[in-house]
């Protein structure tokens, strides 16, 4: 098996001349974040002015979005529109470790978890694995994060299957197989996640900005770490 260094290596040989189309990869879904915020912001406001009758502007929003809005339903679109993001930027950084493409086609990599063939699927393990670790969570918050690392490479083996043979996987056979290909290396993953924590702080630093940087780095070294297991199969 690869060491961390040597998979940070390989995702960065990969990366290597890609930076700029990486960085704008990684922007699209950040932009789009920003605007729905922004919308949501600009909704609120526009709902004052309407019914805010006087009072103060702050509470007036916050009683808005309580009474127009789910928490709970809106983080679970949140979590299902970041799956099919990440996913598709994942598969891409995947075919270039691969050498399968030479170049990062960001306005069409960004929507590749949202094409037909994936979509399903993906919203499918987003809300399997979120209600299965949350479930094992209940018990204790440790089974929880164990879980959450062996249902990790659901999105790439989903990937593959549909790849290699043309077919849909079913979905709880993909979660599977996750689970069985980590075996044995969830720790492996909780220390790759580790080694990243100096980046994060320099995301702190920058107000996020170094985040459009990092990400890409991270997603490639996590496919790397995803071939890596598949070689040792």
């Amino acid at each position: 098996m690869k060491t961390t260094a040597e998979l940070k290596t390989e995702a960065k040989a990969a990366l290597k001349g890609q930076w700029g189309q990486a960085v704008i990869l990684n922007l699209i879904p950040t932009l789009l974040t920003v605007a729905v915020m922004f919308f949501v912001v600009l909704s609120g406001v526009i709902w004052f002015f309407i019914h805010g009758s006087g009072g103060d502007m702050i509470t007036s929003i916050a009683d808005y979005h309580q009474n127009n809005a789910s928490g709970g339903g809106t983080s679970l679109v949140t979590m299902i529109i970041s799956a099919l993001f990440m996913s598709g930027i994942s598969w891409t950084y995947l075919d270039l470790l691969r050498g399968e493409r030479t170049q990062i086609e960001p306005l069409k990599d960004a929507f590749r978890g949202f094409q037909g063939v994936f979509i399903g699927g993906v919203i499918l393990l987003a809300l399997l694995t979120n209600i299965f670790t949350t479930l094992w969570t209940f018990l204790f918050v440790i089974p929880g994060i164990v879980k959450a690392y062996a249902y990790s490479q659901s999105y790439f083996i989903y990937y593959d299957q549909i790849q290699q043979t043309g077919e849909k996987p079913k979905v709880l056979d993909t979660i599977t197989a996750s689970r069985r290909l980590m075996d044995g290396h969830k720790g492996r993953l909780f220390w790759l996640d580790l080694t990243f924590i100096g980046w994060y702080f320099l995301v702190a630093l920058t107000l996020g900005i170094a985040y459009l940087w990092v990400a890409p780095y991270i997603s490639a070294t996590k496919a790397a770490f995803y071939e890596d297991l598949q070689a040792h199969i």
